[in-house]
């Protein structure tokens, strides 16, 4: 039997939580031969609702479960942890300024840090899902002084398979045949998915969809999918949430499959001029663990605009949450 990998996440009853639990217990995050053991980590008022997913769990007996706690103290869901998701988050509520949610996350994440930092694997590998994400991560990275900067990301894949699907819906291909999708920046509405290194069936995307459908209806498309399906179920996205997060942690664990390139909100050192010091996502290759940039893109006039926008939003953000970065 193989050392079972120890698996930490919080907002664990939430809706991305429920959705990606059992995921994970059932072997599709690191394969059916992987055993797991499983943090599953809420607020006290939300415990009850947690004892209820521990019960289901336990009931699935999952041959690849391994160990399961559930628990509202920081210090016992972080021990050990290999692998942490940081789902739980406070939502904007009505009438909630964006530099208000900054700040009561800041605190919520501030604590994330040190107690990963403090408790958690020393190659502990951090996937920040709750929003404000990018910031939220770099609140995170900042308060664990045992974290690399590695070791922190913040999820874009969501925002990647958003891009994909649009793209395949487009062209009447399957979501495999579409490769080298990019979505640069903040987790809001200035993301740029970008496809002009896209390969859709191996040919260029840009001779296969116009331009000006790309400009004009797929960028906003891409940033407003998660709005649409509010509208239209009246609650926010879940499923695909889990499973993109699902898809980001085993991509950077266990490599990425079919030389694909990834979208990860990663620690910048300043590559494409973007600000170092951001969490900020970039296309990415990981293979073993490792996640390198892919650096050496052309960035045409456009692209450079898009990224800058999001740049400054994220500056921004940063700004507001100072006295959270020590």
């Amino acid at each position: 039997m193989k050392k079972p990998i120890t698996v930490a996440i919080t907002g664990a009853s939430g809706n991305i939580g429920y959705a990606i639990v059992f995921r994970i217990a059932a072997g599709d995050l690191f394969g059916p031969d992987q055993p797991v053991n499983l943090h599953l980590i809420e607020i006290e008022p939300a415990l009850l609702a947690l004892r209820g997913v521990e019960m289901e769990l336990r009931d699935c007996a999952f041959p690849t479960m391994n160990n399961l706690v559930a628990t509202s103290d920081l210090a016992e869901g972080f021990s050990d942890a290999d692998c942490v998701f940081l789902i739980g988050s406070r939502p904007r509520s009505k009438g909630m300024e964006r530099s208000d949610l900054l700040s009561v996350n800041g605190v919520i994440f501030k604590q994330m840090g040190k107690n990963i930092s403090d408790h958690a694997s020393k190659d502990v590998k951090v996937l920040v899902v709750g929003n404000p994400a990018n910031t939220n991560a770099l609140i995170t990275l900042h308060n664990g002084p045992n974290l690399q900067a590695h070791q922190v990301t913040s999820m874009m894949r969501l925002d990647q398979n958003r891009a994909v699907n649009t793209l395949a819906e487009k062209t009447r291909v399957h979501s495999s045949a579409i490769k080298n999708v990019i979505v640069w920046g903040n987790h809001s509405n200035t993301q740029y998915p970008d496809i002009n290194y896209c390969r859709i069936n191996n040919a260029a995307a840009f001779d296969v969809v116009n331009i000006d459908w790309y400009k004009e209806i797929f960028i906003d498309s891409v940033r407003k999918r998660g709005a649409k399906i509010i509208e239209i179920r009246g609650l926010s996205s879940a499923a695909s949430a889990a499973s993109a997060a699902i898809d980001h942690m085993r991509d950077w664990a266990l490599g990425v499959r079919d030389n694909d390139w990834v979208s990860m909100g990663i620690y910048s050192t300043g590559s494409y001029n973007i600000t170092e010091g951001l969490i900020f996502s970039v296309p990415v290759f990981a293979d073993e663990a490792k996640v390198s940039i892919i650096d050496d893109l052309e960035l045409n006039e456009f692209s450079q605009e898009m990224i800058k926008q999001s740049e400054q939003e994220l500056l921004a953000e940063r700004d507001l949450v100072r006295e959270y970065l020590p």
